[in-house]
């Protein structure tokens, strides 16, 4: 049996929505400030948060380290292939945004419907366990 009430219910749903929305935010519109919230509502909100919301913040906040690593390891690759003024760089730039940045997004779109729908979500491969 449930014992969480409804407004609990709704408002870790809101917390759910809120991190999986900044992720999108950071991934597409506004990088950085998008992490800042995300930074923001893991360390202030996640010991309160109900699981759904916890599973959610969790997922976005490892997945957006992981994204700012796989950034470093794309940047690092154009420098090791003779610097941003070498032909490779169009090469590397277009894997990385056609592989692993598109691939954050879609991960990032399919967490918010789940968000939206009330439904935990764990990012394939860089995702943590939810406790739900």
């Amino acid at each position: 049996m449930d014992t969480t009430s409804p407004a609990t219910s709704e408002e870790g749903q809101a917390l759910a929505v809120a991190a999986e929305a900044l992720y999108l935010v950071n991934l597409m519109i506004v990088p950085g400030v998008g992490f800042i919230g995300i930074v923001w509502l893991w360390f202030t909100k996640r010991k309160d948060a109900t699981a759904l919301a916890r599973c959610h913040l969790d997922q976005v906040f490892f997945a957006s380290l992981w994204a700012g690593f796989l950034l470093i390891i794309a940047n690092a690759a154009i420098i090791f292939l003779g610097g941003y003024q070498s032909a490779n760089t169009w090469v590397v730039a277009i894997l990385y945004f056609t592989t692993c940045h598109t691939t954050l997004i879609f991960f990032g779109a399919i967490g918010l419907a789940r968000a939206l729908a009330g439904k935990p979500y764990r990012f394939p491969l860089v995702g943590r366990p939810c406790d739900i």
